[in-house]
């Protein structure tokens, strides 16, 4: 796989930084999260294809050994505010001096200066920040943050494994490595560079709700049908706009014109009882085929069996008989190759990643009796 032999030591957090490890251990990188002792059940549920360390960093012999773990490792990802690892003595100056080839990734929601670096925070708050939740929503209506997708995985966990691979590739021809500082405030703004660089075109001139793409346009909207799913609607170009009318068997001389905007609300009262009248399968029988830009919402429960996702693969079951998405994007010669064991335990590979780092069993042993190390005995005989 394309991150074969790149070993990343994740410093166990929520969410993002899961993400962000998961990815890189998708494309074949070697991640070992470093837990806790005695932290009872992960909630880490982006620990597919990695492995756990549980570590005690109450104990100065478990600060030393992660040091040990990360100065040996290519990639360090740590989630935690800003000062935490330096209070460890385990900061990227600290590490950088030891392995200068190192790349520190730390993935936080503000960065690591500025007034707010601080602070605590949820993908909301990011959001927030970063001006894009000022544009998401329906007309007259607050501002709705679309789950936590934007700050929290886009803006986070994929920007910061972005940088990531942007580091080991220049590492390549400097030998050297470097500090990633990936704030979720940037780097949902970042994602959102069409919305900030296309209000000079006049994409984003009306209130929120009331534009193109944002839910203001009728034939850029969701639709409830007949049995109480719904269909997803992008007919903007005059082309597949027509083929959307003539699927809704309606006439375009009798309705108004697609781009008067005082109008909207009329096409859209039109457009919803038509779509009211046929079932979800009835309207995916009309348009597939079609370039109408009309498609079922699909549940979580429906996803894997459209067709197009099954002839595609595009959805995997676990050993647990879970579903997931497939990584993407699929690359033709080194495709991931996604683990579908069960997530790691706590403390799971504590002994057989040690023993890895070139530690003696006895001093593994001494490690485990004393506290340092925590080791899920059982779970690693299974």
């Amino acid at each position: 796989m394309a991150l074969a032999g790149v070993r990343v030591i994740e410093l166990a957090g929520l969410a993002p930084a899961p993400f962000c490890g998961m990815i890189l251990a998708d494309f074949g990188a070697k991640v070992i999260r470093v837990d806790r002792t005695r932290a009872g059940t992960s909630l880490d549920t982006q620990a597919r294809g990695k492995r756990s360390v549980a570590i005690n960093l109450k104990t100065a012999e478990g600060v030393a050994l992660l040091k040990k773990l990360c100065v040996q490792s290519d990639v360090v990802l740590e989630p935690y505010r800003r000062g935490v690892m330096e209070k460890l003595g385990l900061g990227p100056q600290e590490l950088l001096k030891e392995n200068p080839g190192l790349i520190y990734a730390r993935l936080t929601g503000y960065g690591q200066s500025g007034s707010y670096a601080s602070a605590a925070g949820h993908d909301i708050n990011y959001l927030a920040m970063s001006g894009l939740l000022s544009r998401l929503g329906r007309s007259g209506e607050k501002p709705y943050a679309p789950l936590n997708l934007i700050a929290d995985f886009a803006g986070g966990g994929l920007s910061c494994a972005l940088g990531i691979v942007l580091a080991l590739l220049e590492r390549t021809k400097s030998g050297r490595g470097q500090v990633i500082d990936a704030s979720m405030v940037e780097g949902a703004a970042y994602v959102g560079s069409f919305a900030w660089k296309s209000r000079s075109i006049g994409m984003w001139d009306r209130p929120r709700g009331e534009n193109m793409l944002d839910s203001g346009a009728p034939f850029y909207d969701t639709y409830e049908t007949a049995d109480g799913k719904y269909v997803a609607v992008g007919a903007i170009e005059p082309q597949f706009y027509a083929q959307l009318l003539q699927g809704l068997d309606l006439d375009p001389g009798s309705l108004p014109p697609q781009m008067k905007v005082t109008d909207w609300p009329e096409l859209r009262r039109i457009f919803s009882q038509r779509f009211a009248s046929k079932t979800q399968e009835d309207w995916s029988r009309v348009f597939d085929g079609t370039d109408a830009c009309v498609t079922p919402v699909l549940s979580f429960e429906q996803v894997s069996s459209h067709p197009h996702n099954r002839e595609r693969a595009s959805f995997l079951t676990d050993a647990e008989g879970e579903e997931s998405p497939r990584p993407a994007p699929v690359l033709s010669r080194t495709p991931a190759e996604p683990s579908l064991a069960s997530d790691p335990a706590i403390g799971e590979h504590t002994v057989e990643v040690l023993n890895e780092f070139g530690f003696r069993s006895e001093d593994i042993e001494h490690m485990i009796s004393h506290g340092v190390v925590g080791s899920d005995a059982v779970r690693a005989k299974l």
